[in-house]
């Protein structure tokens, strides 16, 4: 077939036949209470991944808004060419202040940054391991690396050493440290230790690690943490901290950072602006505000991210829509990003939810015979 026109609407007609077809839908505003755009239609989000309100902080905003003043709208050029800026230093020195590493290295977003930093270190890996339930920047940065790749059954510290054995040289592992679909917490502490013990670089993901992890780590793995300023940070952008060596090679071979327009500076200021946020009084107020809220859906859940299982996609789509109508967005997730048979609502939950919103959603999931 070398007709590309038929090519394209033959596999969206394949999307649509399997009811699978996804397209944005506008909303009016980044708070939870916002509106439908098309429509007008009042709604509670609880869809976003702004797990502590933050991208509508004052003292965020005005730095973003400071920084176009002093630097315009955008960088222009690559960090290694003419488009590194203070603001993007400063940013990494408080990224690596923060999150306790030697150094940090700034990237355009989360995925840009799992994929830098699996690519590059998987150069030297004699075997990836990745547990199957990884995210999808994690599933490419290990195909683009080119080192055989194992995947485990989730959150096996016995298979993963398994793995290890086997393997003739440096090996690697890489895992979420809080999983996307599930809010699920991987086994860091058994994983750091399994690592130590055979010599393999861990690299974590924590795109969604808001609250502190109740594993500690291995004191003698040798560890590389991926974080997103796009989430809990209410920003834009990704990051990866550890030793300044390996940042040192990052900056010199990840393609994702060398071949890219750094960050624009507002979001690098803002990004500043809420780790300073985070990391004070208000942000511990915050993480206690976001807790709360968690345990009111799911008790001692252990993250933001809370799914409730339905089954058939079709059902997950009316549960979804019979919110919708109730003015309660909360997703319905389907294959292909998860398997057949698991289709889900995604519930996640934010510090910016007040009672009256958490109990709107606890009455019409109840409506739609859900119990979370």
């Amino acid at each position: 077939m070398n007709d590309w026109d038929g090519i394209a609407s033959a596999a969206l007609d394949a999307v649509v036949a399997a009811n699978q077809l996804r397209q944005p839908r506008d909303l009016d505003g980044g708070d939870p209470r916002t509106a439908l755009s098309a429509t007008g239609q009042p709604v509670v989000s609880f869809a976003s991944n702004d797990y502590l309100g933050l991208t509508q902080h004052p003292a965020v905003r005005a730095a973003a808004r400071a920084a176009i003043d002093d630097y315009g709208t955008g960088s222009g050029s690559a960090r290694l060419i003419v488009g590194s800026r203070p603001v993007h230093s400063r940013l990494e020195e408080r990224i690596a202040a923060w999150r306790g590493a030697e150094a940090a290295v700034l990237f355009t977003t989360g995925y840009a940054a799992n994929l830098g930093a699996i690519a590059t270190m998987g150069r030297w890996a004699s075997v990836l391991c990745s547990d199957e339930l990884n995210h999808a920047s994690i599933i490419d940065g290990c195909r683009l690396a080119r080192a055989p790749t194992r995947v485990y059954p989730h959150c096996d510290p016995v298979a993963v050493d398994d793995m290890l054995g086997r393997a003739e040289g440096p090996g690697m592992v890489v895992t979420d440290s809080v999983f996307s679909m599930d809010g699920d917490l991987a086994p860091i502490g058994e994983l750091s230790a399994v690592c130590s013990a055979r010599g393999a670089l861990l690299v974590l993901d924590d795109a969604h690690l808001v609250l502190d992890h109740p594993e500690p780590l291995h004191p003698d793995c040798r560890v590389l943490r991926v974080g997103t300023l796009s989430k809990a940070v209410g920003a834009l952008g990704g990051f990866v901290t550890g030793p300044r060596t390996f940042m040192d090679l990052l900056v010199n071979a990840a393609r994702s950072y060398i071949f890219t327009t750094a960050a624009a500076p507002s979001a690098a200021a803002a990004a500043t602006a809420a780790i300073d946020v985070i990391d004070s009084e208000e942000g511990d107020e915050l993480r206690r505000r976001l807790r709360t809220n968690i345990d009111r859906i799911r008790p001692g859940h252990p993250s933001p991210i809370i799914p409730i299982i339905v089954g058939a996609e079709d059902r997950a789509l009316a549960v979804s829509d019979t919110l919708a109508r109730q003015g309660i967005l909360v997703p319905a997730i389907r294959p292909p990003t998860v398997p057949a048979g698991t289709s889900r609502l995604r519930v996640t939950v934010s510090a910016a939810h007040g009672d009256d919103d958490l109990d709107r959603l606890i009455d019409a999931l109840r409506e739609a015979g859900i119990d979370a």
